[in-house]
């Protein structure tokens, strides 16, 4: 009944429009549905959410106001994230989207109870730490460049650094993305985190004078030994390193990062350290968003890290 319920809306019920209402459905479904990683991470809040409801004899679709309140307080209870709490709603929210009813979120007693458990637990996120210019320097020359997985890490590092992708956009990348130049690389991108519709969107990598450190030589030496124009850029490997046409998963390029960088690093490392490197060099939040393609700058404050804090602050000049 959801889904009818939504179709009525959009699609004309004297019938004159009818037999697109299949084709409609599939558009309100890719319209409501979001980015691979998130629905991923939605459909495993649901599962908790529904077993939460399970174990208290409740409906979780549509769920009530007071039903949703208790799971969300019975998750500040148990030590969950503020975000993490905010997640669980979004993914609430999300089902009684598709299926066209009314989200117990939108009331105005329950986005009461969510700012209390904002203003009582605190809403700073855990980040990604950014690392410094001089320990990736270090890591990426000390990386084999002569072995067929040594060159492959070396892209990873090199490229998602300075194309300040998200970790989803590494792996999504393909041969027939990339374009070579005298001037540097354009990238293309297909959809990502930031570009939902798909629209038209690149990403510029330029060249380096040092040839270890360089981006552009790194990955043309890994496309050759590819060898082909088609299919994705980052795969892995069969035993004696012969290649694969197998994409690189998110979680094969968290391990890859963390091999090189440490544990508490990860394949977001990448691009949160392109934000902070910048930003210390002296590019401005314009420059910055036209890499990352993040649309406000508040995001851009959100990402510069402690080095910035600490080096950019008045109480250096207080003359103490």
């Amino acid at each position: 009944m959801g889904k009818e319920r939504t179709l009525s809306i959009l699609v004309n019920s004297s019938g004159a429009l009818a037999d697109l209402a299949v084709h409609t459905s599939r558009y309100v479904e890719a319209g409501l549905s979001g980015a691979a990683n998130t629905a991923k991470a939605y459909a495993g809040n649901l599962k908790r959410f529904g077993a939460w409801c399970a174990a208290h004899g409740l409906d979780p679709l549509p769920a009530s106001v007071d039903t949703l309140a208790g799971f969300v307080t019975h998750l500040a209870e148990t030590g969950k994230k503020v975000s993490t709490v905010q997640r669980h709603c979004a993914a609430v929210a999300k089902a009684h989207a598709l299926r066209g009813a009314d989200s117990p979120t939108d009331d105005k007693k329950f986005k009461l109870l969510m700012e209390g458990i904002a203003r009582l637990k605190g809403v700073r996120q855990k980040q990604a730490p950014a690392f410094t210019l001089a320990n990736f320097k270090r890591t990426v020359k000390s990386i084999d460049g002569q072995t067929l997985a040594g060159l492959r890490d070396r892209v990873i590092l090199l490229l998602g650094f300075t194309g300040a992708f998200h970790r989803s956009e590494l792996a999504a990348l393909n041969v027939k993305d990339l374009a070579f130049s005298e001037e540097g690389l354009v990238v293309n991108l297909a959809k990502s985190k930031t570009n939902q519709l798909g629209a038209a969107e690149e990403k510029v990598i330029l060249y380096s004078p040092d040839v270890k450190l360089c981006p552009i030589r790194t990955l043309e030496a890994w496309v050759k030994q590819l060898g082909r124009t088609q299919g994705p850029v980052l795969v892995s490997f069969r035993k004696g390193e012969r290649l694969t046409d197998r994409r690189l998963t998110d979680k094969h390029l968290n391990l890859i990062v963390q091999r090189y960088l440490g544990p508490k690093y990860s394949a977001h490392s990448l691009r949160a350290s392109f934000v902070t490197v910048a930003k210390l060099a002296g590019a401005d939040d314009s420059e910055v968003m036209n890499q990352t393609k993040h649309k406000t700058s508040e995001m851009i404050r959100r990402y510069t890290r402690l080095d910035n804090v600490r080096k950019h602050n008045a109480a250096q000049k207080l003359g103490l």
